[in-house]
């Protein structure tokens, strides 16, 4: 994955830092409003040594900030940067396309919490106004 940090294309660099499910998922909770490490650890049934290797991974990354919360002893909570804020729509954009082409049987869902409506996700591109995917794509070398 380390070599994937210094590609050229922004998606190769991008999954170097978030392209395992366990970080996904991390980021999901952390949207969900979990911020400590007994939290995410009980929601994912992960084990403390990977879940302590991800988190720090996106501390490093910079997207999420450890904040300590108690001295005595000592506890961090791990809470989401603007980066890491800004993660949302790619998580949303990843469960359209499980929701269309993996679905069926129970799925959890996502509200908006102001406006109490299900969340349905549109990526569209802001010169064209098309919506992503109805329109063919050229990648271009680097120059």
């Amino acid at each position: 994955m380390k070599k994937l940090s210094t590609q050229p294309c922004m998606i190769a660099r991008s999954l170097a830092i978030v392209g395992d499910a366990w970080s996904m998922l991390i980021m999901r909770d952390a949207h969900g409003g979990l911020t400590r490490f007994d939290d995410f650890r009980k929601s994912l049934g992960i084990a403390p040594t990977m879940l302590t290797g991800r988190l720090s991974a996106l501390v490093e990354e910079g997207l999420l900030e450890k904040r300590r919360y108690s001295d005595r002893p000592p506890r961090d909570e791990y809470v989401l940067t603007e980066a890491g804020r800004d993660f949302l729509p790619v998580l949303f954009a990843i469960g359209a396309w499980g929701r269309k082409h993996r679905g069926g049987g129970k799925m959890i869902r996502f509200y908006d919490a102001e406006g109490g409506t299900e969340i349905d996700p549109l990526t569209i591109d802001r010169a064209t106004g098309a919506p992503i995917g109805t329109r063919s794509i050229r990648i271009a070398p680097v120059e």
